[in-house]
């Protein structure tokens, strides 16, 4: 069987110029990868190498593996193949609408409350379907609001090491309700926004809601309506890897925290990002992880590391195609194409000062795709639960 190697060259901003020494392989191939290491412009102590055979994790070449480097968005790869070991492939988000109150007929007495647990991929026609979900029990009267709900995470809406431009424009603010697409003023205001975009979903309905829409709180006895449900995780991947989504990133990471250590905060995900690299025999000497995205300026790791990753990860039997299939390819897929065939990125959130006086309206259509699902339950008075191994 034919030998294969990853080879993996990182050139990236380094805290110290730290090197490790490079290990014995065939002259041609020091010779050719030391001199590409050398062109103009790439600084030795900023700049690692390693060349992996794949069966085995054999480096045959190595050049400041051991380096601690900034990681961008490598960063990402720790994550996603955390989130695939641990969560499974056929994770999915939760979004949940709960009722507060009771039913009279055809009167909701109470408010409904939209419980975000984190889904990055939550766009208006996700709330254009919960809205005809509603719609189906048959009641035409809300007698209260409807309130956004984003508890399920911490309040911190970026990273240790974030610049403070970061939040709009490389990420949104790190809410468990943010949804695609709709503009919030303030870095706390997704919740509101997306609980605004729901009331003119079902008032399209046909749907009275006399209350005004804000965020909130769910109680724990709040009443179960219906719920909607991400694409698999594995379809989520390669917004994160191939994407290079920020958002999708960081939102995973919490995530993590949330469902392992029962922290939704990003130390709490890094902190089950490091067991598991960990239990893989993955090396964490200088590697550190401050978020999910790789834009804070004090994360780091090293090519071997990194190396080591994309060998657990490509060779899982359980998930190994699809974490292969999720990176970006030169030329190819995702943020290694040219500037020119990639969406730019868009700011949705806005500073208080440029706050707009209402938000578009939500298309009144059910447009969505099949690979999401949702529910509708009006009967019961169980209490919430939260939606930690959502599979299916």
């Amino acid at each position: 069987m034919r030998a294969l190697t990853f080879v993996l060259t990182v050139a990236l901003a380094a805290l110290g110029g730290s090197a490790a020494s490079g290990t014995a392989a065939a002259p041609s191939l020091n010779t050719a990868l030391g001199n590409a290491l050398r062109s103009r412009g790439i600084a030795p102590t900023r700049t690692a190498a390693i060349v992996l055979d794949v069966r085995t994790g054999t480096p045959v070449y190595a050049f400041n593996s051991t380096a601690s480097l900034l990681p961008a968005s490598v960063e990402k790869l720790a994550v996603s193949y955390t989130a695939l070991r641990v969560l499974g492939p056929r994770f999915r988000f939760r979004t949940e609408l709960v009722g507060v109150g009771a039913r009279t007929g055809r009167v909701w007495h109470g408010s409904l409350g939209l419980v975000g647990y984190g889904d990055p991929t939550l766009t208006p026609a996700d709330l254009n379907r919960i809205a005809r979900r509603f719609a189906d029990t048959g009641i035409k009267r809300i007698a209260g609001r409807v309130f956004g709900d984003d508890t399920y995470f911490d309040a911190r809406r970026d990273a240790l090491g974030w610049k403070p431009s970061y939040l709009g424009i490389e990420s949104r603010p790190l809410s468990a309700l943010s949804v695609a697409g709709l503009p919030f003023a303030g870095v706390n205001g997704s919740a509101a926004a997306a609980a605004r975009a729901l009331t003119e979903a079902l008032e399209a309905r046909g749907i009275t809601v006399t209350g005004r829409a804000g965020a909130g709180r769910a109680p724990s006895d709040a009443v179960p309506i219906t719920f909607d449900l991400s694409q698999k995780l594995a379809k989520v991947v390669p917004r994160m890897n191939a994407d290079s989504d920020n958002f999708v990133a960081e939102m995973v990471l919490k995530e993590l925290g949330t469902t392992f250590a029962e922290r939704g905060t990003t130390a709490a995900g890094a902190g089950v990002v490091r067991s598991t690299l960990r239990e893989a025999g993955i090396p964490l000497a200088g590697v550190r992880m401050a978020d999910g995205s790789g834009l804070s300026r004090f994360d780091r790791v090293t090519v071997r590391a990194l190396a080591d990753i994309l060998r657990a990860g490509g060779t899982d039997p359980a998930f190994g195609k699809i974490f292969f299939s999720s990176l970006a390819v030169a030329g190819k897929r995702g943020r290694c194409m040219p500037a020119s065939a990639r969406a730019r990125p868009t700011a949705e959130f806005m500073p208080r000062q440029e706050r707009r006086t209402a938000p578009p309206r939500s298309p009144a259509s059910s447009a969505g795709t099949s690979s999401r699902s949702s529910t509708t339950a009006l009967r019961s008075r169980t209490g919430r639960r939260g939606p930690h191994r959502t599979v299916s």
